[in-house]
């Protein structure tokens, strides 16, 4: 039997079968196995027709049941999106209607220039030994004959709960492997004579991708990945840095190779994996690579039975050990130490709270309601669940500033939350973070709420949200310098985050850093037009003497997606600001119906007024916003459009009831 060349060369591309990578002029192309394995099958048989019996053949054993068509047509589909080829006008790989497919181009086993390009350099067919050697384990998928029906709620299916306890020992495990890996080499670097001190590492885990074939379960492989950067960050933040959700998920559907991720994230390491499951099975499969060198340093797939009830992290984390002739340090079997309790209540009240984190993280006053539902049920299938009566707080805690309105009983309700989580894990990073923002926008408790955000950055200083919201807080106190080290701690973590980069905009506006901050804006609002935090830009544009662009800007929003009662308020003070009166009052008039029907944040009429230099309606609005605890009056010290009343007796008294720092 011929063994397969080491690589194999077509157009500009380079298909390694020692490594299963695929190179383009040098450059390493993210491709998942599955994808890997139909290339280098039709590469090995180009210019043949292979049926789709035959990739069957080749790529699964016989007694193996997987839904075939479906992980075949999304391989393929994966291989034109890498080689930027199409169906229509393919250059590459031809669809031959209810045959299979065909390698349009020429292979050579040598490399370009060493040799002429010949297809007869191959052999006709690579042997179906061979590949099977080179595939992974079998992957088990469910179709719906096999699998019993799902169960939707709030059109999410649901999950088996096998699965549930079986996913988060994975999660564990593979943080503690990859960790241990890093750990090892690290200490190998250290340890050779010459090398030079080593510096905190950084790394990134990429969006496991969903292989079910179905986008309503990726709010499961989201969660993995959450879940993932949680265990890595926590493990030794001392030497491992890891990036955080908000930028990685913007690599959940692109294709980007990965010296131009690690370019974009800073890092020196990658973790990328995959999910496939069906009634009985589950199949993670997890990669970590190098950066420098592009060399993948772990590669393992996980096939476990959903009904197996031994601890599956500390199994995979003592064999990958083993394997590398390591012991785990102590801040590596700390974290393995972090898996849960697994009943069945605690296995559905995580899915649930998976559910929770995958609305919470849209943002947007719905999607938080749709989180704060999925984080009720959490606790009240697991009561002992710290992290989701965290998530549950800071929903209950900040959904009345998103939807515009008085936050009524919710702030109650928010701080029993947070208290709950702590007293259940009082090492939770989550729910020290949920107990400062319960302090610093329910209780008005500065003090506190500073303390528990340093609390959670001690607990877990990889927390990209601890960084960006104690670097908001402490912008809203005025101390604008210890503001920007943390904004700035925050996007080293999170560098791609919208959010972290419009609210760093907030707080130049807040330090009166107006051309500072309308920069910051704007590039937020290069990459998304309509992010919601970059409202505050015409203020910015007011105060910096550009009176026109506040006007072009404000016009620019009035449209159907813009008309709520924010949007009012900024029509009212921007038109009052650059002479537009009639506009300004009109503005006004809609602001005050709208109230009249239902109830919004007071503060929005009062900022209204203020723009009309009216500080007696302004004042007396202010009050009602601090008489219903508005939690928009947070940013009242620093709020620069308020500086005409900064010198009205009643606005001091304001501050003084809020409690602010003197």
């Amino acid at each position: 039997m011929a063994p397969l060349a080491k690589s194999l060369y077509f157009g500009p591309f380079e298909l390694r079968t020692d490594t299963r990578e695929l190179y383009k002029r040098g450059i390493r192309l993210r491709l998942r196995p599955q994808a890997y394995q139909v290339l280098l099958l039709l590469a090995g048989r180009t210019g043949e027709v292979v049926s789709r019996d035959q990739l069957r053949e080749g790529l699964w054993a016989q007694e193996t049941y997987v839904d075939f068509e479906h992980g075949l047509n999304t391989a393929v589909m994966e291989l034109r999106a890498v080689l930027s080829d199409s169906a229509a006008e393919p250059k590459f790989i031809q669809t031959l209607p209810r045959l299979g497919y065909r390698f349009m181009v020429a292979v050579s086993s040598d490399p370009p220039g060493a040799v002429p390009e010949s297809v007869s350099a191959l052999p006709s067919a690579l042997p179906d030994t061979n590949i099977r050697e080179l595939a992974p384990e079998p992957v088990i998928v469910a179709t719906r004959a096999s699998a019993p029906a799902q169960v939707l709620i709030n059109d999410v299916p649901d999950t088996p709960r096998r699965l549930r306890r079986r996913w988060i020992r994975v999660t564990v495990s593979v943080a503690a492997v990859v960790l241990a890996l890093l750990a090892w080499r690290e200490h190998s670097r250290k340890s050779a004579p010459a090398a030079p001190q080593e510096t905190r590492r950084m790394l990134a885990v990429l969006p496991f991708e969903n292989l079910t074939g179905d986008p309503s379960q990726d709010y499961f492989s989201d969660g993995l990945t959450e879940e993932m950067i949680g265990q890595l960050g926590r493990l030794d933040p001392a030497h491992l840095g890891v990036i955080g959700r908000n930028s990685v998920m913007r690599y959940k559907t692109n294709h980007e190779s990965t010296a131009a991720i690690a370019r974009e994230l800073g890092v020196s390491y990658l973790l990328e994996g995959s999910v496939r499951r069906d009634a009985g099975k589950v199949r993670v499969s997890a990669e970590l690579i190098q950066v420098d060198d592009q060399a993948t340093i772990w590669s393992r797939n996980y096939d476990r039975k959903l009904d197996d009830v031994l601890a599956l992290q500390s199994e995979i984390a003592r064999e990958i050990a083993g394997e590398i002739h390591l012991t785990l340090n102590d801040a590596a079997r700390n974290g393995v130490a972090v898996a849960q309790l697994q009943t069945p209540a605690a296995n559905e009240g995580y899915d649930l709270y998976l559910r929770g984190l995958y609305f919470w993280n849209k943002r947007g006053a719905a999607n938080i309601e749709r989180a704060t539902d999925y984080f009720q049920q959490a606790v009240q299938k697991d009561p002992s669940s710290a992290r989701a009566y965290a998530g549950l707080a800071e929903s209950f805690a900040l959904v009345s500033g998103y939807a515009g309105v008085p936050p009524k009983d919710q702030l109650m309700k928010a701080d029993a939350a947070a208290r709950r989580a702590v007293e259940l894990d009082p090492n939770l990073a989550e729910a020290h973070v949920a107990m400062a923002v319960v302090a610093q926008d329910c209780d008005w408790d500065w003090v506190t709420a500073e303390r528990e955000y340093r609390r959670a950055i001690e607990l877990n200083p990889n927390y990209a949200t601890a960084h960006h919201w104690y670097g908001e807080y402490l912008a809203l106190m005025g101390r604008f310098d210890e503001s920007r080290t943390e904004m700035e701690r925050a996007r080293q973590l999170d560098p791609l985050s919208l959010i972290i980069a419009a609210d760093n905009a907030i707080a130049l506006y807040y330090a009166r850093q107006y051309d500072a901050a309308i920069q910051q804006f704007h590039a937020v609002i290069d990459l998304e037009p309509t992010f919601p935090r970059t409202a505050t830009l015409p203020f910015a544009y007011l105060l910096s003497g550009r009176n026109a662009d506040a006007v072009a800007w404000t016009e620019k929003l009035n449209d159907p997606g813009h008309s709520g009662a924010w949007y009012l308020t900024v029509a009212a003070y921007v038109y009052a600001r650059t002479g537009k009166i009639d506009a300004a009052r009109a503005a006004l008039g809609n602001l005050l119906r709208m109230n009249d029907r239902q109830q919004i944040d007071p503060l929005y009429i009062a900022t209204a007024y203020v723009g009309l230099n009216e500080s007696d309606p302004a004042i007396a609005w202010l009050q009602k916003a601090e008489a219903v605890h508005s939690v928009s009056l947070t940013a009242l010290k620093v709020e620069p459009a308020y500086d005409p009343l900064r010198t009205d007796p009643r606005f001091q008294i304001l501050l003084r009831q809020m409690n602010f720092p003197q």
